[in-house]
């Protein structure tokens, strides 16, 4: 299975007269992060539901936001008491002498002091929490599921571009017999122009040839580059959820690959299937950036 770090997800629940709404949107990104929006103070349970969410998500930039509405409108509005009274009692003190009539405008001045009133509604209580958690549950399961189906999409786009390369791989041999052979041809007709054709030694110039086409050869480059296809497309359709990284190294392994064949082809016709390999490997890495 194969996760895109890209999706999105929504749920909705209703509780005791409230609703709680929940939607997450995810980017792709190295790193996991997760940017919280609400308007609603969340208090102790802000850390764990940022916990449920990274945990669940793994990898990719997350913003999550969170509404809360309460229907019954019975917890909307709370006066801290106690802390006005403190406060009204203060400031008589300090007045000394103040007229009793002022009291009804001085308790409606102390009504605006930051903390007095309370918007109980924008408080996350206790027994909201199970509700909150459950509704961020089925918004991260759809969250999922979208990936999923993305992930669908972009794993058969990797199998088709890896495959694309051990096809055009298999293709090399049919030029590499030829590829000898003009080396060996063009490297004797520059020695006769040089030396003329009575001066060439036969072995030396063998041992030369020989020499040169080690140099050339390119075996162990099809031996790894075929590996390294294979174990991409092992760990592209194994039961691992997170394998973005994992992949993109394989594939830098495959450019070293790709790119050391390529500047020991002396041949055109390898160098034009290197280049065509060259092509499928940056659609595998543009497509890896979006696999989580």
């Amino acid at each position: 299975m194969l996760l895109s770090m890209t999706g999105y997800g929504r749920a909705t629940h209703t509780a005791d007269g409230k609703t709680f709404t929940v939607e997450v949107r995810s980017l792709n990104s190295k790193q996991n992060d997760l940017r919280l929006r609400t308007s609603h103070n969340l208090h102790k349970y802000e850390m764990e539901l940022r916990r449920l969410v990274l945990d669940a998500t793994k990898r990719g930039k997350l913003e999550l936001s969170v509404d809360i509405t309460d229907e019954t409108g019975g917890d909307s509005l709370k006066v801290n008491s106690n802390l006005l009274n403190k406060v009204y009692g203060q400031v008589r003190a300090a007045m000394s002498g103040a007229a009793e009539s002022h009291a009804e405008g001085l308790y409606a001045a102390l009504l605006r002091i930051p903390g007095i009133v309370e918007s109980g509604g924008n408080r996350l209580l206790t027994e909201d929490w199970p509700a909150l958690k459950t509704t961020t549950e089925a918004c991260l399961q759809h969250l999922d599921e979208y990936r999923s189906q993305e992930g669908e999409v972009l794993a058969a786009d990797l199998t088709s571009s890896c495959n694309g390369i051990t096809d055009l791989l298999a293709q090399v041999s049919e030029f590499e017999e030829e590829r000898v052979q003009s080396v060996r041809d063009r490297m004797e007709k520059q020695l006769k122009d040089y030396l003329g054709r009575g001066n060439v030694d036969k072995n030396r110039y063998e041992q030369e040839v020989l020499f040169y086409l080690e140099k050339m050869d390119i075996n162990e480059e099809k031996v790894r580059l075929q590996q390294n296809c294979a174990y991409f497309l092992e760990i592209l359709t194994n039961e691992d959820e997170i394998k973005g990284r994992k992949l993109n190294f394989i594939s830098q392994e495959i450019g070293r690959e790709v790119n050391t064949l390529g500047a020991k082809a002396y041949s055109a016709n390898i160098q034009k299937l290197v280049v065509n390999m060259k092509e499928h490997l940056e659609m595998i890495k543009e497509q890896l950036a979006n696999v989580a």
